[in-house]
C-alpha cells in the first residue's frame, strides 16, 4: 500500500518485484476517474528476465509426467474457489466491469477450467502409429513449444489469463503473461497467489506498456509462440515485431445478430440487449452484437421493445449487484466511443435512443467514464458504425427481407468472430449455422462461451483457439525395423 494506493509488483522467476528502475503506472477507476493502484512500468529488462527465467524452468516443467503438472493446475483451480469474490471486486474496480458480471459470470467458470486443463494433461503428450510397411513404422508424438508469450486484454483480464495459461502450462510450456496497462490489477493479484504454487519462473507476469516491455516479449529470440487476444491492430504490430513465431490470434468483432420473424420476441429482446451489446461491460466485448438485423415484418415491433428495454438498464456503481452497466475502461477508450456516436450523426444514422455520455450520465459519480446505451438505424451496411469494432454500448439496426439477404448482411464485414440467430425454423437455424462467416454461431441465446468448446474467429478477427492442442507441436519419426 502508498497511502489509499494499492501497489501492485511484477512475477519473474517466482519473486515479485517492482520495476527495475521503478517506474509505475496508475490504475484508473473508470466508474470514478480517480487512481486507486499502481502498476510497474516494466520495460525490455523485465521481459529479459522474465524470458530467462522461463527457460531455465522449462527442462524440468517439459520432462515433468503429464499428471505430476495437473497437480499443479489443481492447486489454481482451488484457488480460484478460495479467491473468486476477492479477485471479482478487484477487476471489477480495476475495468469497471459489473460485479454481477464477474462475480456470478466470469470466475466460477474459472476453477472449471483449470481443473478442465488438468483433465486433459494426457492430450498433449498422445501420438499416432502409422504402419508403413512391412518393416517401417511411423510415429508422431506431441511436444511443448517451449516459453509462450500470453498477452491478454483489458475486458476480462483474469478469465482470459486462465484460458492461455492453463492450457500452455498443461501441455508442458512455461509461460511469460502480459496483462493490459489498463487493467493489470486483477492478474498481478493473481501473480502474488500463484507464487506460492509453481515452481520458480514457470509462470511469469511482466505489466507495463505494449510498446515498451510488450514488444520486447513477443519480438524475444527466447520466445517459441504468441498467444494474443486483443485488436487487429495489435495483432498486425505483433506479427511485424515477432516474425516467424506460431501464434494464435482472438481479435476484434463486429458481430451480427439476426432476428428472424418466427423469433420468440421476448427472449430476442433480453439476447439484443442484456445478453449482447449493452449490460456486462458496456459492450466492450469482442463478441457484443453490435450490428442488429430485424426482419421487415417485425422491424418497427423490435425496434420499440429494444428501446424500452434498454431504458429501464441500471447504470451505476459496477460494484453494486442491482447495477446492470459499468462504465467505460478509460479514458482513451470513452473518448473513442464518443467520437463514433458523433460520426453516426454525420453519416446520417437516425438515432433511436441514449447518446448521452458525460457526468450527466450518472451524477452520482460525475468522474466516470459513462456513455449511455445507444441504438442507430440505417438501411446503408457501408457506414462505418457498421462496419468498424466500436467496443461501446452503440449498437446499429438494420432490415432485411429474406433469409438470404440476411446471410449477406451479416457477412459484409472484415470481421468474423461471432454471429446470433433468432428463429423457432430448425432448418433455418442449421442454414444460418452453415451460411455465416463465423467462428462461433449462437441461435436464441448470445455471450455463451464454455470452455469445453472452441472460441476462435475466421477473416481478420484471428485464427486458433486456446486449447491444449494450439500449445503444442507435432513431431514425426520414421523406424526402419
Amino acid at each position: 500500500m502508498l497511502g489509499d494506493v494499492i501497489v501492485y509488483r511484477n512475477l519473474i522467476g517466482g519473486e515479485l518485484r517492482p520495476a527495475a528502475d521503478g517506474r509505475t503506472l496508475d490504475s484508473v477507476n473508470p466508474a470514478t476517474g480517480e487512481t486507486w493502484a499502481r502498476i510497474p512500468r516494466s520495460g525490455p529488462a523485465e521481459a529479459e528476465a522474465a524470458v530467462a527465467a522461463a527457460r531455465a524452468a522449462l527442462p524440468r516443467w517439459a520432462a515433468m509426467p503429464a499428471l505430476g503438472r495437473a497437480r499443479y493446475l489443481r492447486q489454481v483451480a482451488d484457488l480460484f474457489t478460495r479467491h473468486a469474490d476477492e479477485l471479482a471486486r478487484l477487476e471489477t474496480t480495476d475495468n469497471g466491469r459489473v460485479l454481477r458480471d464477474t462475480l456470478h459470470r466470469d470466475l466460477p467458470g474459472m476453477a472449471f477450467l483449470w481443473q478442465l486443463a488438468a483433465g486433459q494433461v494426457l492430450d498433449a503428450v498422445k501420438g499416432d502409429t502409422v504402419l508403413l510397411g512391412p518393416d517401417a513404422l511411423g510415429l508422431t508424438r506431441r511436444e511443448p513449444y517451449g516459453v509462450v508469450a500470453c498477452v491478454i486484454p483489458w475486458n476480462s483480464p483474469v478469465s482470459t489469463f486462465s484460458a492461455k495459461a492453463a492450457f500452455a502450462l498443461a501441455a508442458g510450456n512455461t509461460v511469460v503473461v502480459k496483462p493490459a496497462e489498463q487493467a493489470s490489477a486483477s492478474v498481478l493479484r493473481l501473480a502474488e497467489l500463484l507464487a506460492e504454487v509453481f515452481p520458480p519462473g514457470v509462470l511469469n507476469i511482466v505489466a507495463g506498456l505494449g510498446e515498451e516491455v510488450g514488444e520486447a516479449l513477443v519480438g524475444h529470440r527466447g520466445v517459441q509462440k504468441v498467444s494474443l487476444t486483443g485488436s487487429t491492430e495489435t495483432a498486425l504490430r505483433i506479427t511485424r515485431t515477432a516474425g516467424v513465431k506460431p501464434m494464435t490470434f482472438e481479435l476484434g468483432g463486429k458481430s451480427p445478430v439476426i432476428v428472424f420473424d418466427d423469433a420468440d420476441l421476448d427472449r430476442a429482446v433480453d439476447g439484443v440487449t442484456v445478453n449482447s451489446i449493452y449490460t456486462g461491460n458496456a459492450g466492450q466485448v469482442c463478441v457484443a452484437g453490435s450490428r442488429i438485423l430485424i426482419h421487415r415484418p417485425i422491424w418497427a415491433e423490435l425496434i420499440q421493445r429494444i428501446a424500452e428495454r434498454a431504458g429501464k438498464l441500471v447504470l451505476g456503481e459496477p460494484l453494486d449487484l442491482a447495477t446492470e452497466m459499468g462504465p467505460i475502461v478509460s479514458r482513451e477508450q470513452y473518448r473513442r466511443v464518443v467520437s463514433y456516436l458523433e460520426l453516426a450523426e454525420a453519416e446520417g444514422a437516425e438515432r433511436v435512443f441514449g447518446g448521452r455520455y458525460g457526468a450527466a450520465v450518472v451524477e452520482a459519480l460525475p468522474g466516470g467514464y459513462w456513455v449511455e446505451p445507444a441504438l442507430y438505424t440505417t438501411t446503408d451496411n457501408g457506414l462505418r458504425i457498421c462496419q468498424e469494432e466500436i467496443f461501446g454500448p452503440v449498437a446499429v439496426a438494420l432490415p432485411f427481407d429474406t433469409e438470404a439477404e440476411a446471410v449477406r448482411l451479416a457477412n459484409d464485414s472484415r470481421y468474423g468472430l461471432a454471429a446470433g440467430v433468432w428463429t423457432r425454423d430448425l432448418g433455418r437455424a442449421h442454414r444460418m449455422i452453415r451460411d455465416l462467416e463465423a467462428g462461433t454461431v449462437w441461435v436464441n441465446t448470445h455471450r455463451q462461451m464454455p470452455p469445453g468448446l472452441p472460441f476462435g474467429g475466421v477473416k481478420d478477427s484471428g485464427y486458433g483457439h486456446d486449447a491444449m492442442i494450439e500449445y503444442t507441436r507435432e513431431k514425426a519419426a520414421i523406424i526402419q525395423i
